[in-house]
């Protein structure tokens, strides 16, 4: 295993700034897209600020003998003017980071959608869980970047052994998950917490993997062109969540391929989720396989104590400002929770369907990429917490906009009109959600102390994704329990039914007792609708806290001296 230095070199986590619903939380989204709840898309790398220096006192020849470390000259280079080596080890990264997107945008896009078909809100909630191991990986990051063997590689001890972990498990899901969605929840099957424990245990791999290849980045890079390693996980990213959310949700659904594919309709869509996870559980086994026989690590030093960075931590979380900024991240997000995490599934459960969705998250996927430039822009010509409140009040109206457009769903079904003000809808919410994003993102560089800058970022980072994600349980529960819905019994005379004669009336609210209305012939008729009510409560909380509290407290913290965030309590 690396030894133990003597005095240790760097007190931070190879995890710079990853805020991650899926891109959305996202994926990611916060927009209400691939939101169980992890936003995972990293900041871009300012190289006229201290990242630079962060990253290169990151590096394994520096040493804190040096009391003023230089800073590295960033290199102002296109792609194909960087060295072969940097050119071959960014695409390295970008085939990594899209690995691990692809059963992320899984877990936190498409299964829920197809999931809304079997279960109830409750049970979606209990699957949202699955997303956490993303949201608290600061907790064992320690561990991943101060144990490994120096025969293998400081990186290479975890990415082999947890990609072929995560290889299997694709392999062995793949084989399982369709005769799991069919079954679970119901006599016989497994439970709802079995075949989510399947999802949390791969995005617990990528999580430890993630962890992982943010480290390998900072040193697989010459560090005048470090900053290509937050380029390589967005692209690598947001790719892996593209396929697995967007092109896989297309391809999924029967009425996408005949509409645009096939001239003979079927109700089998092009591409199953068993075959999907089974095709990429070969593919992670046959790039970990590579990896682990043509990559060579470079040597390094274990001079990083792992209790040294708890302690860093535990420093950090003392100070009062921090405390503040982490009661805040913690409430931000429960404002906007039932229109990122319902919306979507009550269009579906409307009818509005799964090809239509498809279409709407592709056309709204490029708008993603040109805001987030745009809001870039703004986050340095504004400050960036007054910015960031400006996006969330624009939130808070993207929720509104979004219930509206749910209660206006036209009875005689999707016409073009009402897909358009689906996707407008879903344009403004992404909108407000990268402002935000990257509003919060400028302002944690700006404040994280750049002696322990990689810590610190990655704590304000997990805090702040863990805002998006703790809701997300308890607001579907409780759309399941504000909904009010009465099955009647219907004439059953001549019926082919498909489950017992619907005798006399019973609360059908929940998705399983909705099914077993309608396969006993009765009529299932919604009396209150809790997706509405969670939403405005969710709205009126978040418009109260916003005033009175998350409001005047970051414009407070914004005005902070740099000294008031630091440990030392020096400038």
């Amino acid at each position: 295993m690396g030894a133990r230095s003597r005095r240790p070199k760097t007190l931070k986590l190879d995890t710079p700034s990853v805020d991650t619903t899926i891109l959305p939380e996202s994926v990611g989204t916060a927009n209400g897209k691939m939101n169980v709840g992890v936003e995972m898309r990293r900041k871009g790398a300012n190289t006229d600020s201290g990242s630079v220096t962060a990253n290169y006192i990151a590096r394994d020849d520096f040493s804190l003998d040096e009391r003023v470390p230089k800073t590295p000259t960033a290199n102002n280079l296109g792609f194909f003017e960087l060295p072969k080596s940097d050119q071959r080890n960014f695409l390295l990264l970008v085939l990594l980071y899209f690995l691990q997107g692809i059963p992320m945008g899984l877990a936190t896009g498409s299964v829920p959608f197809l999931l809304k078909n079997h279960m109830s809100y409750s049970d979606i909630g209990i699957f949202s869980l699955a997303s956490y191991p993303y949201s608290l990986k600061l907790l064992w990051s320690p561990f991943v970047d101060a144990v490994w063997s120096a025969k293998i590689g400081r990186r290479k001890t975890w990415i082999v052994p947890i990609q072929f972990f995560s290889g299997f498990g694709m392999l062995w899901l793949g084989s399982h998950v369709e005769s799991m969605m069919q079954t679970t929840g119901k006599p016989g099957g497994p439970t709802v917490w079995g075949f989510m424990l399947w999802w949390f245990f791969l995005v617990l791999m990528c999580a430890t993997q993630d962890i992982a290849v943010d480290g390998w980045a900072l040193t697989l890079l010459t560090p005048g062109n470090v900053s290509y390693a937050s380029t390589a996980q967005t692209v690598g990213l947001t790719a892996g969540h593209f396929m697995s959310y967007t092109v896989f949700l297309a391809f999924n659904a029967s009425d996408f391929a005949n509409k645009w594919i096939r001239t003979v309709p079927s109700d089998e869509g092009l591409l199953s989720l068993g075959g999907y996870l089974t095709f990429w559980g070969w593919a992670y086994i046959a790039v970990t396989i590579g990896l682990a026989i043509l990559k060579r690590e470079d040597k390094s030093r274990n001079e990083d104590g792992v209790w040294d960075v708890y302690r860093i931590m535990w420093g950090i979380l003392k100070l009062k400002n921090v405390q503040t900024i982490i009661i805040v991240h913690l409430i931000a997000k429960i404002g906007f929770q039932a229109n990122d995490g319902v919306t979507n599934l009550k269009l579906l459960d409307k009818g509005f369907g799964k090809d239509n969705m498809a279409l709407t998250v592709l056309i709204d996927f490029p708008f993603e990429i040109g805001l987030g430039y745009y809001a870039g822009m703004w986050s340095q010509r504004y400050t960036p917490m007054r910015l960031w409140c400006w996006g969330f009040m624009g939130r808070l109206v993207a929720a509104i906009v979004a219930q509206t457009t749910v209660a206006m769903f036209p009875a005689e079904g999707v016409t073009s009109g009402y897909l358009l003000v689906v996707i407008a809808s879903h344009v403004f919410s992404t909108f407000t959600n990268t402002i935000m994003f990257v509003a919060v993102s400028a302002f944690h560089a700006r404040v994280s102390d750049p002696v322990i800058g990689g810590t610190y970022m990655t704590l304000l980072a997990t805090v702040s994704n863990l805002g998006g994600t703790f809701p997300r349980y308890f607001v579907l529960r409780m759309v399941d329990a504000f909904t009010s819905a009465t099955c009647n019994p219907g004439q059953t005379a001549g019926l082919d039914l498909k489950g017992p004669a619907v005798m006399e009336p019973f609360s059908c609210a929940v998705q399983a007792e909705k099914e077993r209305c309608e396969n006993g012939g009765g009529t299932c008729v919604l009396i209150h609708d809790g997706y509405y009510i969670v939403n405005i409560l969710c709205v009126l909380f978040g418009v109260a806290t916003f005033l009175l509290y998350i409001q005047p407290k970051v414009l407070h913290l914004q005005s902070l001296p740099l000294r008031a965030w630091r440990l030392s309590g020096g400038k």
